[in-house]
């Protein structure tokens, strides 16, 4: 299984706009980040997870040429706005690409891409969005994806959990969630990485703050955790050094192969 940490920043981006950003030294490139996006490949199978503002140059950035299949989390702006780009992925695929996602997912789709949504591209160079509603089990070749509900202020996003059938690995990607229920944290028992929302050292009313994110974390007890959709309170060196063993703060451009 290969991972990759496209985008770990939040809504905002950092740095932020109009904004100093003070006590985050941007000379290092890891407090550089672009919000949040993933893209998994078990085996052969290209499994790319929410699409940012800047996927275009994610992709680009991380030499991203291959997508098999798209899964939303929900339809916020920094996870949906650069489902457009999607086109050129469906040029090579020859028609529509799949997408999974959420009932509220795939209403928020339709209605930002109404063009989209169809079994083919309107022309070619065009999106066109396979959309189906993301199953509790999709079985793909070269593995499984999980999903699970997961409390996120007035909405529920996708949990996900990736499982290749070749190595047996897991990995847990629970974002943009405020905790993870107990039958998320059941569906990560065993997991080799676990990725968190670990927005910020303060509480927020739809996120996991840094210190529940590493409570949440410390339960599962995978031998690797990465912490993700971080805000411009965090500083990649000073943070770092306060995370437990085994804990992590991930970056743009992350890469992980189990």
């Amino acid at each position: 299984m290969e991972i990759l940490f496209m985008g770990t920043g939040t809504s905002q981006g950092v740095p932020m706009i109009a904004h100093d950003s003070e006590g985050c030294d941007l000379s290092d490139p890891r407090n550089w980040r672009t919000r949040s996006s993933m893209h998994f490949v078990l085996e052969q199978t290209h499994i790319q997870v929410d699409a940012c503002p800047e996927f275009r140059m994610q992709c680009l950035r991380n030499d991203i040429r291959t997508i098999d299949h798209f899964i939303l989390t929900h339809g916020h702006a920094d996870h949906i706005m650069g489902m457009d780009d999607l086109r050129r992925f469906c040029d090579q695929i020859g028609g529509a690409i799949p997408v999974c996602a959420s009932e509220e997912g795939l209403a928020r789709i339709a209605a930002v891409y109404p063009y989209a949504m169809r079994d083919t591209p309107a022309r070619k160079g065009y999106a066109a969005f396979k959309a189906s509603l993301m199953p509790p089990c999709m079985e793909l070749p070269g593995g499984r994806v999980f999903s699970t509900p997961l409390p996120h202020g007035a909405i529920e996003t996708l949990g996900l959990v990736f499982e290749e059938s070749a190595t047996g690995r897991k990995c847990v990607y629970y974002n943009d969630c405020k905790s993870v229920p107990e039958e998320a944290m059941q569906l990560a028992e065993g997991a080799d990485v676990v990725i968190l929302d670990g927005l910020r050292p303060e509480p927020h009313p739809t996120h996991m703050s840094i210190g529940e994110a590493v409570e949440v974390a410390q339960r599962i007890g995978a031998p690797q955790t990465y912490l993700t959709h971080l805000t411009f309170y965090v500083d990649h060196a000073t943070w770092q050094k306060k995370l437990p063993e085994g804990i992590f703060l991930a970056w743009d451009g992350l890469r992980l192969t189990l």
